[in-house]
């Protein structure tokens, strides 16, 4: 397969449309938060997330996937000056079904201008760079990546085989996609433009995201190239020192899910009309 090849371009190679002094504006954003036994880690991440109500228009969307630790009822109780919705699993499904509901459900409410950020419940993620992803959305971005492997990222936090993992992926993807300004394919912490967002469900629908783990990140950024997006990253610092409780990810499972999803990729036919 060779259409789209390199698709993705970086907001420094290509500004998009403009509205009102050159830059495109938005009016909220919203953060979905795919959360699988986080009832001790959602709420000083919510906290954060306050903070950053308070000079911006946000509301937070908590995916609970089947938690079985009052992740649901933490939610729920919420905290002041943060709008918190609840979406519900019954049972675990998985992170890539997690961050389908959330899209769908923020799709579902948004505004076109809206921007979507997606990040881990864990509070490894810092709410902060919140602002700095809606700058770079109104400098001409439709996704925004924060990326450990620029110039200023860092997750010296992390365990050796997740770096190793990290950092396997990212050498992978850019030899075999070779998708021209993506250096961290994997980060889970991403803003996106909801108007990409929603041609790209219309297009797919339900199989906008078919992978059930870790490998869903990768794969949505695969299909929305497809929509030509304007594509920018910023450092990340990982917190992994403030993660409670073990990781959920399992490696050699995630490189088998990796190794999968290219091979669909490779063996996929483009979409047959532009999106």
């Amino acid at each position: 397969m060779t259409v789209d090849e390199g698709a993705l371009r970086t907001a420094s190679e290509q500004g998009g449309p403009a509205l009102s002094g050159g830059k495109r504006t938005h009016a909220r954003a919203h953060v979905v938060l795919p959360a699988y036994n986080e009832a001790a880690s959602l709420p000083p991440l919510l906290h954060r997330l306050a903070e950053v109500a308070l000079t911006e228009q946000l509301t937070a969307w908590v995916v609970d996937d089947g938690s079985s630790d009052g992740t649901a009822e933490v939610a729920i109780a919420g905290v002041p000056g943060l709008d918190v919705r609840l979406v519900s699993h019954p049972v675990n499904l998985g992170l890539g079904q997690a961050v389908q509901s959330g899209l769908r459900a923020v799709l579902a409410e948004a505004g076109e201008d809206d921007v979507v950020v997606v990040m881990d419940a864990d509070d490894t993620h810092d709410p902060d760079l919140i602002r700095q992803l809606e700058s770079e959305i109104a400098a001409g971005a439709d996704v925004v990546i924060c990326s450990r492997f620029v110039a200023g990222g860092d997750d010296a936090t992390a365990p050796a085989l997740r770096r190793l993992l990290s950092r396997g992926a990212a050498v992978l993807f850019r030899q075999v996609l070779r998708v021209d300004g993506v250096r961290d394919f994997t980060s889970g912490f991403r803003a996106y433009r909801v108007s990409l967002l929603t041609r790209a469900a219309e297009h797919w629908g339900e199989r906008l995201i078919e992978e059930r783990g870790f490998a869903c990140m990768v794969e949505l950024l695969l299909k929305l190239r497809h929509c030509r997006p304007v594509v920018a990253e910023v450092p990340l610092t990982l917190r992994y020192d403030r993660k409670q409780g073990p990781s959920k990810i399992r490696i050699a499972r995630t490189v088998g899910q990796y190794v999968k999803l290219l091979v669909r990729d490779r063996l996929s036919p483009a979409p047959y009309r532009a999106l």
